[in-house]
């Protein structure tokens, strides 16, 4: 496995994302993906399974210190009364006194983010997590966040070959915030992509490794997804081949203007700001 470093964290390069599964799916595909060798698990108050994630967890056995747990704080509970009260119920959930990773899921646009960030700020000063970030924000919503004194360890967002993230990249950058990329399989366009496929015969790879293997290569965390226990190996089977800088900027020029796959409205924010 390799890591990401950021604001005193090392963060798993690759994590298995639990959006849309599941209890019974969760139940299923935890452990086979500790034994395949995952240890990065990302859910959220919102997908609903986090006591299953829990549950499963547990019952395997693992080991806490070797886990890298992250979930994220739903925009309903955006409130001096429920912030911190729904981390204690995602702790309960989860079996955990604290996740090593604590987001706002989207901005939305009812809470400032300074109320955001100060939220999440004191949820890390009670112990409650490791470290805090931020989900969804444009680049202007990053940028007021990194300024607020609350470190930002990431900005999770969706991150393809068919979105152009430069802009945001080179902000994270600065900033010293780490990029968590989701949707890096662009809804199954990766997979099927007749030139990210070409690349991976000259590998031995599958098109979806490669496209993780894209995401991983420059720096990013990759939060795979998959609800079937036979794909785990081969999505975690991406540390024992590089793509050289050619084949990265031919994966990248597949960028184009409607590239944005999630944008829900009354969460998403301008993203052009």
């Amino acid at each position: 496995m390799q890591y990401v470093k950021a604001h005193g964290a090392d963060i798993p390069a690759l994590g298995l994302g639990l959006f849309r599964m599941s209890d019974a799916e969760v139940a299923a595909i935890v452990p086979a993906a500790l034994e395949v060798g995952f240890r990065h698990f990302d859910t959220a108050q919102i997908y609903g399974n986090e006591a299953a994630l829990g549950r499963a967890l547990a019952q395997a056995g693992a080991a806490r210190q070797e886990l890298f747990l992250t979930t994220k704080v739903w925009v309903d509970n955006y409130r001096a009364d429920r912030f911190a009260a729904s981390v204690d119920e995602s702790l309960e959930r989860l079996e955990v006194d604290r996740v090593d990773l604590l987001l706002a899921h989207w901005p939305g646009n009812e809470v400032a983010v300074a109320r955001q960030v100060e939220w999440l700020g004191e949820v890390q000063a009670a112990g409650k997590t490791r470290f805090v970030g931020v989900s969804n924000y444009n680049r202007r919503q990053l940028r007021e966040a990194q300024s607020l004194g609350v470190p930002i360890l990431t900005n999770q967002i969706e991150m393809h070959p068919y979105l152009d993230q430069s802009a945001m990249i080179a902000l994270a950058k600065d900033g010293g915030t780490a990029l968590t990329a989701y949707f890096g399989m662009a809804d199954g366009a990766v997979p099927r992509d007749p030139l990210i496929g070409a690349i991976a015969s000259r590998h031995g790879k599958t098109a979806a490794q490669v496209g993780l293997r894209w995401l991983v290569q420059q720096g990013f965390v990759a939060l795979s997804k998959t609800a079937r226990p036979a794909r785990l190996a081969e999505n975690f089977d991406i540390f024992d081949f590089a793509l050289s800088q050619d084949e990265i900027a031919a994966i990248g020029g597949l960028a184009r203007p409607d590239g944005r796959l999630v944008s829900p409205e009354g969460l998403a924010p301008d993203w052009a700001a």
